[in-house]
């Protein structure tokens, strides 16, 4: 939406709708294929309503990245223990965000797509880089308590970042058959070995167990 325009409460749910139905449709047949008529026509809504929320199809296509991006992190945040150490933290977040990756495995593979429309590559590319940040300053306090191995901050990062991606994608394509709280588990293991200073750090902190942020969802509803 081109304005600051503040919605009614009938208003913010027409919105959640139309971008719901976009996001529907993106996964079934792509953004490209994807009309603008199609998305008002799925969710039953004049044509002229969908401009009254978003300037045209690459600005819905975008609001739906970052709010994507905001759940994630909410997510995260969630699962993340705030007392727990940087490298238990580390631990939660990764297993958190493989299995928000999965619920929405749909969203996640347009996004692999669309990874090669230039037109998107910055929007799509703020997300790992908030991911990567994060990740890179609770690196940097397990350096300082010496339980995350001395080494470049940045790359020990992106092998973080770059494992959550590619074990959500082995999971998507079917590369891998193994339950999605498996698979979490497994790379919360590897993400830890990976970093770990040593192996009795590892082994201390994989005696944790970590929490699933959707029990404690369900836990305060």
């Amino acid at each position: 939406m081109s304005d600051q325009r503040q919605l009614t409460v009938q208003g913010e749910k027409r919105k959640t709708q139309l971008l719901s139905c976009a996001a529907e449709l993106f996964a079934q047949h792509g953004y490209a294929e994807t009309r603008v008529v199609d998305i008002v026509e799925r969710a039953g809504v004049a044509k002229g309503l969908f401009y009254w929320y978003f300037e045209n199809k690459a600005a819905l296509f975008t609001e739906l990245v970052v709010e994507h991006r905001e759940q994630l992190r909410r997510t995260q945040h969630r699962a993340i223990d705030p007392t727990a150490t940087p490298l238990q933290q580390i631990r939660q977040g990764t297993e958190a965000s493989l299995r928000f990756m999965a619920e929405r495995a749909p969203f996640f593979a347009l996004l692999e797509v669309e990874t090669v429309n230039r037109a998107f590559a910055n929007v799509l590319r703020v997300g790992t880089d908030i991911h990567t940040n994060d990740t890179r300053q609770l690196i940097e306090a397990g350096i300082r308590r010496g339980a995350i191995r001395d080494d470049d901050p940045e790359l020990l990062a992106l092998g973080v970042v770059g494992a959550v991606g590619y074990y959500g994608h082995f999971h998507r394509s079917g590369r891998t058959t193994m339950s999605i709280d498996g698979l979490a588990a497994f790379v919360g293991r590897f993400v830890v070995c990976s970093l770990a200073a040593d192996e009795q750090i590892a082994r201390e902190v994989l005696s944790v167990p970590t929490r699933d942020p959707r029990a404690s969802a369900v836990d305060k509803s």
